[in-house]
């Protein structure tokens, strides 16, 4: 389980997190919900230990990530896999060596990493594109590459930052559709920071509601949307 108690963090004088507290249960997938600058991305990174908190803790499987050694937090990420807003490829090598690259950090023999990318790359749809280039590649097929990389790691956590960002409802709804067989298929659970309220609906079985650095409501899809608290309720209807 994935745990954030009390944590605050700030950015020179701006709070981005004030006291966010969230227990994220195994085998769900939690959305992070909320409106542009709230701290949803700020709380994603922490879990990886890119960034550290100004106070508070965060923990994973026990283990309070600021506490662990440079070693100890290795072995942790790479049970963790983070699919990055803008897939973050590297442009000068093929998808093939994109998704490789965690593998190889690994360790494992260029049969298992072979193996481990192609079946990856299958289970996106993509399985004839290993030799093609991230320039080659539409925005919809960066994501799925971005999400095979992660899955190649066998990852008991994957972490999923504004997912459907800059795409068109149709191949929105297809990362959708691929998160979701993802947990069935994979049994992982996932954390996806979103203020993509379709998204957040199809794909989540929880939602929490970040409000001014802090959870403002935790519930189901359906307690969410059916919720009387006047924030979500202006957030959920899009009133200014």
């Amino acid at each position: 389980m994935i745990s954030f108690r009390d944590v605050t963090k700030s950015f020179g004088p701006k709070r981005v997190l004030d006291g966010f507290s969230l227990d994220i249960p195994e085998g769900q997938t939690t959305v992070l919900l909320g409106y542009s600058g709230t701290g949803k991305s700020v709380a994603l990174k922490h879990i990886v230990g890119l960034l550290e908190p100004d106070r508070g803790e965060v923990e994973v499987d026990g283990k309070v990530i600021e506490r662990l050694s440079r070693d100890e937090l290795v072995r942790l990420r790479a049970t963790i896999g983070y699919v990055f807003q803008f897939a973050a490829l590297l442009d000068s090598i093929s998808v093939f060596e994109n998704v490789a690259l965690g593998l190889r950090q690994q360790g494992l023999t260029e049969a298992a990493v072979t193996e481990q990318v192609r079946s990856s790359l299958a289970r996106v749809g993509l399985a004839d594109a290993g030799e093609r280039y991230p320039a080659e590649l539409s925005g919809g097929m960066r994501k799925r590459v971005g999400i095979a990389r992660a899955i190649a790691l066998e990852p008991r956590y994957i972490l999923y930052d504004e997912p459907t960002t800059g795409l068109d409802p149709v191949t929105s709804a297809l990362i959708d559709r691929l998160m979701v067989r993802t947990k069935r298929d994979l049994g992982v659970t996932g954390v996806v920071v979103t203020h993509d309220l379709r998204s957040a609906f199809s794909v989540g079985d929880r939602i929490a509601m970040l409000y001014e650095g802090r959870v403002r409501a935790v519930g189901t899809v359906d307690e969410i949307r059916n919720t009387d608290d006047p924030v979500v309720r202006q957030f959920i209807e899009g009133r200014p």
